[in-house]
Parts: C-alpha cells; sequence; structure tokens
C-alpha cells in the first residue's frame, strides 16, 4: 500500500521499493493505467501471469482482488478477468494515483485534479476558519517554517506543503476530506519544480511561502473569505507549474 508522500518522493527517484507482494500488484496496475491492458481487454490467464511475474498463484490471485477492489478489474466466470472501464478506477486511491503519475500524467488528467481540489479544499479551509485548534494553528506555522527552510530543495519543499495542507483538511473536522489527501499530493507533486535541488531564488517558492502564510494567517483569524482567496493563488500558481513542467 502506498503511503502518502510517494507521490512526491517518486519525482526524486525516491520511491519505496516494494516488497515481494505488492509487486505483481504494481506491476499489473502500471499496466492497466499505461495501456498495456487496455480497458475492456482480458488480462492473460492465470498460469501466463505466473510465469510473467514469477509469483504462486496465491500472490497473483491476492492482487487480483486488490485491484478489483480499486475497481481497476472484474472477475467474469468462464471469461476471465477483464479490465474495467476507467470511470470505475478509484481516483482517490493512493496506489492508483501513484500509477497514473509513474505511467505519465497529461495535461488534461492534471487539470482535473486541480479543479477537484479547488472543490474540496476550497470548503475545507472555510470549515478550517471555524474549526481550527491553537494545536493546528502551530502546526500550521511550523509547516511554513519548513517549506521557508527547504526552499530550492523541491521534495523536502512539496512534502512540507502537503504536511500543511493535511493539517487545513483535518481542521475541518469533516472526516471525508482527509480522503483528499492523494489529490492534493497528486497536484504538489506535479507542480514540483524539476530537479531536486532546482534554484532557492525561483519565484516559485518564494511566492508559495508569502501565500501559505497568508493562507494560515487567515485561517487562525477565521476569516474564511480571505482563505479560499489566498487558497485559489496557492493553487493557480501550482497549476501553472504543472502546465510548465508538462510543456
Amino acid at each position: 500500500m502506498s503511503e502518502p508522500g510517494s507521490l512526491i518522493r517518486s519525482r526524486t527517484g525516491r520511491s519505496a521499493a516494494p516488497n515481494f507482494h505488492s509487486f505483481v500488484i504494481n506491476e499489473l496496475g502500471l499496466g492497466i493505467v499505461t495501456g498495456k491492458f487496455p480497458a475492456g481487454s482480458i488480462l492473460p490467464r492465470d498460469a501466463e501471469l505466473m510465469d510473467m511475474y514469477g509469483v504462486s498463484r496465491t500472490v497473483l490471485r491476492e492482487a487480483l482482488k486488490t485491484l478489483e477492489a480499486k475497481g481497476m478489474v472484474e472477475a467474469r466466470p468462464k471469461v476471465g478477468t477483464r479490465v474495467a472501464a476507467k470511470n470505475r478506477w478509484a481516483y482517490f486511491d493512493q496506489q492508483v494515483l501513484l500509477w497514473l503519475f509513474e505511467g505519465g500524467f497529461d495535461a488534461s488528467l492534471t487539470a482535473h485534479f486541480f479543479s477537484i481540489r479547488r472543490l474540496i479544499e476550497g470548503e475545507a479551509v472555510r470549515l478550517a476558519c471555524r474549526n481550527r485548534t491553537a494545536d493546528q494553528v502551530r502546526t500550521m506555522y511550523y509547516w511554513v517554517q519548513q517549506m521557508s527552510i527547504s526552499r530550492g530543495v523541491s521534495e523536502s519543499f512539496a512534502l512540507a506543503n502537503l504536511e500543511l495542507h493535511q493539517i487545513f483538511l483535518t481542521a475541518s473536522q469533516n472526516p471525508l476530506m482527509r480522503a483528499a489527501l492523494g489529490v492534493v499530493e497528486f497536484t504538489l507533486a506535479a507542480a514540483m519544480p524539476k530537479g531536486e535541488f532546482s534554484d532557492g531564488t525561483s519565484s516559485y517558492y518564494e511566492t508559495a511561502i508569502l501565500t501559505q502564510r497568508a493562507l494560515a494567517q487567515a485561517v487562525e483569524a477565521g476569516d474564511d473569505a480571505s482563505a479560499r482567496e489566498y487558497l485559489l493563488r496557492i493553487l493557480e500558481l501550482e497549476e501553472a507549474n504543472a502546465s510548465a513542467n508538462l510543456a
């Protein structure tokens, strides 16, 4: 199972190595996302997949059950295992997001994720303005400070950014908001300046830090209108950086 931060770490080549059990899940999931196994097609028979990936039938069947739970395949009696249509995939699932990211995302998909993030985080910061605790406010400023310290180190900067927005989602006190963390991470990973160590004087870093600090201050003050305005500015900045990375 992929943990928060996996997408961001994958940008600098430090994704956690899959264990033996997850290897076949990752291979099949990535194969589905990249079109090696197209939607609507029937996967090769068990014996062929076992030989292809060097795993036992038990491991293979567990992997297929995991993929079925994510909406990516469906078992059909006397037919086999069919790759499900894309509109059935669990797009908020952390592993599915990682496969989409590793498989090569495009501008259209990235725009969809930013659109969803605007809707979800817009409501999250509104609720956070009302429900934040003193401890959460202190933690917000801590992660803004970590972003400032790590400017120019793209992975550390993005991970601190992710932690900050996780606080906003949690402070909303709506437990379903936390499920959107993978979407937030996808967009942050897409927006990361290229290269592990990039120019720390880049306007991207400076603008992001200033705007995130202003967002934290608005949440602390309970000013939901300003909080939403600063959030939209942040998302505009990150989406522009993501588009530039795809160009």
